[in-house]
């Protein structure tokens, strides 16, 4: 079998552990059941060591097949990875839920989505990347009584995004330690607006007015301390054409939303003002992950 796992961009502003959308950038598993096991890397971490040595996804599978099966089988896996480690974008999501998903495939079991999703929360407690990488398009979600609950809207092909990837990583948990244990109510009530409005925005198409949406009073700011830049290509975004612009997850990448005909432009003066910065102009994904059967060569 083959899986494809899209990239995400979570919290989306406001919408802390809650809000996410689906990418058109993809990781893309190979799986083959062989005599031993087999892991190869192509892309993102094929020059970690660690990542073959203790490659997550392989460990979720295996617990996973075998909880399904009651054995233990061997497989080869190939890796093709597209999503960059440690930038915001969803790269440990992508791991959890294309490993449950392959498992259930593999163990010759249907792959129900929702079930995938929500046993994707025993690896990864926050439904705001793991939804739109199992349905793709723009999510809602809540968690109740460990399932989660969400609203898709489709995403127009009249926008595109503009990632902005820095050369600096950001670990999710350090800057999440940096968040504040107590909000003012202001500034709950912002967020909630805020959120409530971009919401309804991408549920209603109506993306001319996101940009009255994308404004967060809880996180963003102390993670995009420190990456000070983070600021300025928030500014150059805005100035250029962007519908929003707004801290990827916990960063370090930052997400613009353009129309499709000034995205390249919004693209170029990007790359221009920050050479040092990867500049990704991507579709929006709208299925989430992919199960094909394995090509023959």
């Amino acid at each position: 079998m083959r899986i494809l796992i899209p990239a995400t961009s979570a919290n989306l502003g406001p919408g802390f552990d809650s809000l996410g959308l689906s990418l058109g950038l993809f990781n893309e598993v190979s799986i083959t059941k062989q005599s031993i096991l087999s892991i190869s890397v192509k892309g993102e971490g094929e020059n970690r060591a660690n990542v073959k040595k203790n490659n997550t996804f392989v460990n979720i599978f295996n617990d996973v097949f075998l909880s399904l099966t009651g054995e233990n089988e061997n497989f080869k896996f190939a890796f093709d990875n597209k999503i960059p480690f440690s930038r915001g974008l969803g790269s440990s999501s992508s791991v959890v839920v294309g490993a449950i998903a392959a498992a259930y495939h593999m163990a010759g079991f249907r792959v129900e989505k929702q079930l995938v999703l929500n046993r994707a929360l025993t690896y990864e407690n926050h439904p705001d990347n793991i939804t739109p990488a199992v349905f793709g398009g723009f999510t809602a979600s809540i968690v109740v009584k460990n399932e989660v609950h969400t609203q898709k809207a489709e995403i127009l092909d009249s926008i595109k995004a503009v990632v902005v990837i820095p050369d600096k990583p950001m670990s999710t948990n350090e800057s999440r330690s940096k968040l504040p244990k107590k909000i003012s109510l202001k500034d709950a009530v912002s967020n909630l607006s805020c959120s409530s409005f971009l919401s309804a925005c991408f549920m209603n198409k109506d993306y001319d007015n996101l940009k009255y949406a994308a404004y967060d009073r809880i996180h963003e700011y102390l993670r995009m301390k420190t990456l000070p830049e983070l600021f300025k290509v928030r500014d150059v975004a805005y100035e250029n054409g962007a519908l929003m612009s707004t801290l990827s997850g916990s960063g370090s990448s930052f997400l613009n939303i353009a129309y499709r005909d000034s995205s390249s432009k919004l693209a170029r003066t990007l790359a221009l003002k920050f050479p040092n910065f990867r500049i990704l102009e991507l579709e929006f994904d709208n299925n989430g992950f992919k199960i094909e059967p394995k090509s023959k060569k």
